[in-house]
């Protein structure tokens, strides 16, 4: 007699997984998004920076990243709101783009309302320089703040092309257009163009942490030499006002602006389903289609505040 093998269906598990999705994404996202309502209201704002910062929050070396055109428009809708009385920006950042840290920084000098920044394990760099703008400065004792330099690197591929017997053929108009290629050695020329650049954004770094500390210059010279410091350090030498976490901030808050009680309002970027799903399917995208010809192309120059 023949054994009869009936040949399981991959009807089931197909339709135990679609309704899975469906149930994740009606039931579940709605639910958990109600616990994280965007409109309640409260008088202290906080507002993370978490992450890289860059201008639209694209991804920079894999990293988390977040945008300052978020940022911005978060300081400035905490401050059109009466309600609030005092925005708390709770950095964890090693910095990022010179354009973005400042428009951070400009959006906060332009609010009428108080503002303390929130150092916990980092304000580096472009974050730190963020939080120089603010009002009040508080720290954790062993966070790692300053780094006062600007950094400009790029992958540089000659040697390795050179060795596989890969030209590279440019033609460009203007002498130096292609400066700062990952598919041929800087010449000197081209170095010293590049170094003016960052002493340049060095030196304006310098100055906005000077006007925003109410440092002599020459001290924040002194300082600048991109070695990172730990809260403590920080606090002697000026950088912040006050070592602690958010209990010590709201402490101060209540005795600075007599406020009795504080009650948070977090800003956070919404996330819609589609957003969720976008994001799902580019990462799978990324990691399947992406191959060594499309690094190489989009191998650049960065200056960043790391």
């Amino acid at each position: 007699m023949k054994k009869v093998v009936k040949k399981q269906s991959r009807a089931i598990p197909i339709l135990l997984t679609i309704a899975a999705v469906i149930f994740v994404i009606f039931v579940l996202l709605p639910v958990t998004f109600a616990l994280f309502d965007g409109d309640k209201m409260g008088n202290v704002a906080i507002i993370p920076i978490e992450g890289i910062i860059t201008a639209n929050g694209a991804s920079y070396l894999g990293g988390n990243t977040i945008s300052s055109q978020d940022i911005v428009s978060f300081i400035e809708d905490a401050d059109a709101k009466s309600q609030i009385k005092i925005i708390v920006l709770e950095i964890n950042s090693p910095g990022g783009s010179p354009v973005a840290s400042d428009e951070i920084a400009v959006a906060i000098k332009r609010t009428e309302k108080p503002v303390i920044a929130l150092i916990r394990e980092v304000g580096a760099s472009g974050g730190y320089w963020i939080a120089s703008a603010t009002d009040h400065i508080i720290a954790n004792r062993m966070s790692i703040t300053g780094s006062i330099g600007v950094i400009s690197s790029y992958l540089e591929f000659s040697g390795l092309m050179e060795e596989y017997g890969v030209g590279y053929e440019q033609l460009t108009a203007g002498q130096f257009k292609d400066m700062g290629t990952p598919f041929k050695k800087l010449q000197d020329e081209e170095r010293k163009i590049i170094q003016r650049k960052i002493d340049a954004l060095h030196d304006f770094f310098i100055d906005e942490i000077s006007q925003n500390r109410n440092l002599a210059r020459d001290h924040v010279i002194e300082l600048a030499t991109g070695e990172f410091y730990l809260g403590v350090e920080a606090l002697s030498m000026g950088l912040v006002d006050q070592l602690g976490d958010k209990h010590t901030a709201e402490t101060y808050m209540k005795e600075r602006y007599d406020i009795e009680n504080v009650d948070y309002v977090t800003y956070q970027q919404d996330v819609g389903i589609l957003d969720i799903l976008t994001s799902v399917f580019s990462q799978f995208s990324f990691h399947v289609g992406r191959g060594f010809n499309s690094l190489m192309v989009e191998q650049q120059q960065s200056v960043m505040l790391l």
